[in-house]
């Protein structure tokens, strides 16, 4: 029988081990409810934040957190993973009349739909892949634009400042910075020549295995601009280990894996589920397949 030989470098995390929210601020949350839960199936947290000032969104272990605001908009677009790319385009067609008005758009390709979000964001739907790993819903990447120039340093700071696992590469659409961020999980800094617009506020959130030692660090440059809790601080500079230089600027969320949110089992429903096509049982997304 033939040995069979493993990549294991390949189950490598390093210090970053799960991306669990992208925060925006959003101006109506009926709009946002239209969108994020009616269009693109996702589920409200039944149980935290289940006010009018703020929507946690649920989908697989993942949530957009959207508090109401003057609205916000990440430069890059966010990546999804869904069940069913033909079940999402039936739905984004029934909000359609109803978001009239509004940026919400979308576009069908053959493995992906790109959508538009009512005030502008930008995120692409696929269906499960390989390359996602077991996500059947989820978040696996955010990809920002960053400056020409910035990638290599972009990734020395996720390498040696927070202890994520870093590349950039040259391939598809220009250089980039891809960081391992957690299981089938990436953030994605790709290289861009046009104008960026200002930084407006919006963050991600991440989970790390060692707390303190970036936070040394980063404490060291004086970047800390929130020391939250016990649990939990924020930064917003990501800069070059070599010179400190500033290169980009998106506010961290920086949680331990003692928070006591972390792992939280999230409730996701079956969009396709409703009083007038209910099977018992079958009102849950199974969003992970088994390892």
């Amino acid at each position: 029988m033939k040995k069979r030989k493993y990549d294991r470098s390949a189950e490598d995390l390093g210090n970053a081990v799960g991306l669990e929210h992208m925060n925006v601020a959003v101006p109506d949350q009926r709009l946002a409810t239209l969108f994020y839960i009616m269009g693109l199936g996702f589920t409200r947290d039944p149980y935290l934040v289940t006010g009018v000032v703020n929507m946690w969104v649920n989908m697989g272990r993942s949530q957009f957190h959207l508090p109401v605001g003057d609205p916000q908009v990440v430069r890059g677009r966010t990546g999804l993973v869904v069940p069913s790319l033909d079940q999402l385009v039936d739905r984004l067609e029934t909000v359609r009349g109803d978001l009239a008005g509004t940026k919400f758009g979308y576009k069908a390709g053959k493995r992906h739909v790109d959508v538009t979000c009512p005030w502008g964001n930008r995120l692409r739907c696929h269906q499960p892949e390989s390359r996602f790993g077991p996500i059947r819903l989820g978040i696996p990447y955010v990809e920002f634009d960053v400056p020409t120039g910035t990638a290599p340093g972009i990734g020395r700071f996720y390498s040696d400042v927070i202890g994520a696992t870093a590349t950039v590469d040259k391939a598809g659409r220009g250089r980039a910075a891809r960081i391992s961020v957690g299981p089938s999980q990436s953030l994605i800094f790709r290289e861009t020549s046009k104008k960026l617009p200002a930084y407006d506020g919006h963050h991600l959130q991440l989970y790390v295995g060692d707390f303190s030692g970036p936070h040394k660090k980063l404490m060291k440059r004086k970047v800390i601009t929130q020391e939250s809790n016990q649990h939990q601080y924020r930064f917003v500079d990501i800069y070059d280990p070599k010179n400190g230089k500033v290169l980009y600027q998106l506010e961290h969320e920086i949680r331990s894996m003692t928070h006591p949110l972390y792992a939280r089992p999230m409730i996701n429903r079956d969009p396709a589920i409703n009083n007038n096509a209910y099977a018992d049982g079958y009102q849950d997304y199974a969003w992970a397949q088994p390892v």
